[in-house]
């Protein structure tokens, strides 16, 4: 099983700690989302699993050993942390052959990773003619280039235009239904959410949490009700015999916190009130990351409360 395993790793530089104890592990089989707000160590870990920079402690490897000790890493480990690492005189196909040559990988894969990605009508264009989204198209080629069992990605989404993120949406999921190890960083949590089957979220160098998805969002956003009704005389009265609160919004609807459809429904029914709509709203993870995240951000504009 080749797992990503980050172990009590810690990286100072003088008396800050980017990276803090911390201990995770990735798994084959799903995409976890690599999450936390800016300055929370997601880009050093990074850095770190894949031997860019060294650990004043601890141990980051993938499959049991240092990235720096696997031969031809490309077949094993598959990174995108810089779309603009190619070099802009050569073109994208060039790119990806330097890429395989030293990594003793047959030439025919560039062809059939620029086509993956879409690049092909490209693959003679220089890089420097590149737009951004074609440009991250291009680090997820060079990742997928040794067809390997690990996959990290650093902001995949990044300048990809919508079919673009369609498409990296279904990327990813194949991917790890492959069997594969997929690392996802993103700033991004709707894009996120819409991939994710595992979260590992990072606030001041630290772990925060490291859990499935849906547990993670259902542990700190409580469900609510929406409702819609041709009576709110008669659906405010019954919640509140029963000890609900409902809240109007400006588009006619009513909200009902901490309670789902199950609990309302038959009280609704019961007393007869008539309904356009009974609906439970789930928590998102957008709502989810910034309650647990509130006070691990490093750089946070003020609110409006605190500057009206």
């Amino acid at each position: 099983m080749t797992s990503i395993d980050v172990h009590d790793l810690t990286k100072a530089y003088g008396p800050r700690r980017a990276v803090d104890h911390l201990t995770f592990r990735v798994l084959p089989g799903r995409v976890t989302g690599f999450l936390g707000p800016n300055g929370a160590g997601k880009s050093t870990t990074l850095r770190l699993a894949l031997g860019l920079d060294r650990p004043t402690s601890g141990t980051a490897t993938i499959g049991g050993r240092p990235y720096p000790t696997l031969r031809d890493p490309l077949r094993h480990v598959g990174a995108l942390l810089d779309a603009q690492a190619a070099h802009g005189s050569r073109t994208g196909r060039d790119h990806l052959l330097a890429l395989a040559a030293s990594n003793r990988i047959p030439a025919r894969r560039a062809d059939e990773v620029l086509e993956e990605t879409g690049l092909a009508r490209a693959a003679r264009h220089r890089v420097k003619t590149y737009s951004l989204g074609m440009r991250q198209r291009l680090g997820i080629a060079a990742a997928l280039l040794g067809d390997p069992e690990v996959i990290l990605l650093d902001e995949p989404s990044n300048g990809l235009d919508p079919e673009g993120i369609v498409w990296i949406r279904g990327l990813l999921r194949r991917l790890a239904a492959e069997g594969r190890t997929v690392l996802v960083s993103s700033h991004l949590m709707n894009e996120t959410a819409s991939f994710a089957d595992h979260l590992v979220v990072l606030g001041r160098g630290r772990l925060l949490a490291d859990t499935p998805l849906r547990d993670f969002v259902d542990s700190r956003v409580r469900p609510r009700v929406r409702i819609r009704t041709t009576d709110p005389t008669a659906l405010v009265g019954t919640l509140a015999r029963h000890g609900h609160h409902a809240v109007e919004h400006p588009d006619g609807h009513w909200t009902v916190h901490h309670t789902r459809v199950d609990d309302i429904g038959p009280l609704l029914s019961t007393a007869g009130v008539p309904l356009l709509e009974l609906t439970t709203e789930a928590g998102t993870l957008e709502e989810a990351y910034l309650d647990l995240t509130a006070a691990d951000t490093e750089f946070a504009a003020p609110s409006q409360e605190a500057t009206a």
